[in-house]
């Protein structure tokens, strides 16, 4: 029919009206283009440096300490009896001393450190998190613009053939063979269509400007979808992606790195009863210039000092007791968070997974719809040729057509949209995913 062959025209016409001469560009390179400008990315990489920073400070604790300290002071020393002053002079006392110590036994400080790995594990999962969220993020902005094309070219298609059943009514009422009200209800029709092109390009407009600010390049043009038919997530069973998630989903290995973290906030609580024990050193030097209290010529005082530095707790008014009691609780908390975290990862995948199955049911449906639709638009117009239909008949014909290609095509990407969030579900969503899903794109 002529209006199927008018499809492509459109599109083109709509692709390069507002793609001018922006070159096409694949999922993969949109997201890397968006790894290097997205704020949000941008900001997670910095919190994931900090807290990496942050959890290195754990090992302070188990490490040497030294430190040096210095000093002046000008002194004036007066020696007095009931008679008379027996001494009095002004001297100048020089000092330096340098210090270190060695934690030997400090069983809090060792579970700090353990916590600061931990720490540093949970930072590495939410820079997973941040990443799989920017690459659905991308994903939505990009099959945005694809839709909103695809938008844009059914309704001028429909436009074009809604203009030529115009002018079929029009010519019809001017030789006799129709009414005045075939042509009203074309051009109302045909008005209505207008308004709906109006309001498509502007989306367009929008949802490219979204991508655009997305990954920082001025008028971004997506690859088109190539391959109509998307294969069923494999495997096809959703306990599996759901038994997947308990080593990959971000969420279930922060929540169990918290359980552990908790754990050690106990044991630092329990070390409250333990002793400490500290190496420690010091070599200090002393220099009296003009005399001191004790001698009246200049001398120098060198003291060094090796030793075991030893503290046993007794009694804390029960804060130890107490902080012990907090800890406990809030293992139970960190343990009931994880149970938690386990149960609305499962409900996310199982939802994401009924999902796909679901697009992939719509798509077929929609096949058959779109063929019935087809046929439905053929045998109106020869009804209408024949005196057998009236021209609402087509045009109804034509609108349900064009709708039933919009959304066939929607759910084409929401189903390619799905599998990369059933995917970020479980948290095995990489840029490999993204890479697989390139190959279904026409460059």
């Amino acid at each position: 029919m002529k209006v199927l062959r008018l499809l492509p025209l459109a599109a083109a016409l709509a692709a390069s009206a507002f793609a001018g001469a922006a070159r096409a560009e694949g999922l993969l390179e949109l997201y890397e283009a968006a790894r290097a400008y997205d704020a949000n990315w941008q900001s997670a990489k910095s919190q994931y440096d900090a807290n990496l920073a942050r959890a290195a400070q754990s090992r302070a604790g188990i490490l040497p300490q030294a430190g040096l300290s210095a000093g002046v002071n000008r002194n004036d020393y007066e020696l007095r009896t009931d008679a008379a002053v027996v001494t009095d002079r002004t001297f100048t006392t020089k000092q330096a001393t340098l210090s270190a110590s060695q934690p030997l036994y400090r069983p809090a400080n060792m579970a700090t450190y353990r916590q600061g790995k931990r720490q540093a594990e949970v930072a590495e999962f939410q820079l997973t998190a941040a990443g799989q969220d920017l690459m659905i993020r991308v994903s939505q902005a990009y099959f945005d613009v694809l839709a909103a094309q695809d938008t844009l070219a059914f309704v001028r298609a429909q436009k074009t053939a809604t203009a030529e059943q115009l002018a079929s009514a029009k010519r019809n009422f001017e030789v006799g063979t129709s009414t005045i009200t075939d042509t009203r209800e074309a051009q109302a029709r045909y008005d209505l269509v207008l308004a709906q092109e109006i309001a498509a390009e502007n989306d367009l407009r929008v949802k490219k400007l979204a991508l655009d600010t997305l990954v920082g390049r001025s008028n971004a043009q997506p690859n088109p979808l190539s391959v109509p038919d998307v294969p069923l997530p494999q495997p096809a069973d959703p306990e599996a992606w759901v038994s997947a998630s308990e080593a990959s989903s971000p969420a279930i290995l922060q929540a169990r790195s918290a359980v552990e973290i908790a754990e050690l906030e106990t044991e630092k609580a329990k070390a409250g009863h333990k002793p400490t024990l500290d190496l420690t050193a010091s070599y200090g030097i002393t220099r009296n210039i003009g005399g001191s209290a004790a001698l009246a010529a200049d001398n120098r005082t060198n003291l060094g000092v090796v030793g075991v530095a030893f503290n046993l707790p007794l009694f804390a008014g029960f804060a130890t007791q107490n902080r012990i009691r907090e800890t406990l609780a809030l293992e139970d908390k960190a343990r009931s968070d994880l149970e938690a975290a386990r149960r609305a990862v499962a409900q996310a995948v199982r939802t994401a997974y009924f999902g796909v199955v679901s697009g992939q049911g719509q798509v077929r449906a929609l096949q058959a719809a779109e063929a019935s639709s087809q046929s439905a638009l053929d045998a109106n117009r020869l009804g209408y040729q024949v005196g057998v239909r009236i021209n609402i008949d087509v045009l109804n014909a034509q609108s349900q057509l064009f709708q039933t290609k919009r959304d066939l095509a929607q759910a084409r990407y929401n189903v390619l949209l799905g599998h990369l969030r059933l995917r970020q579900a479980n948290g095995t969503l990489t840029p490999d995913d993204l890479a697989r899903l390139n190959q279904l794109l026409a460059p």
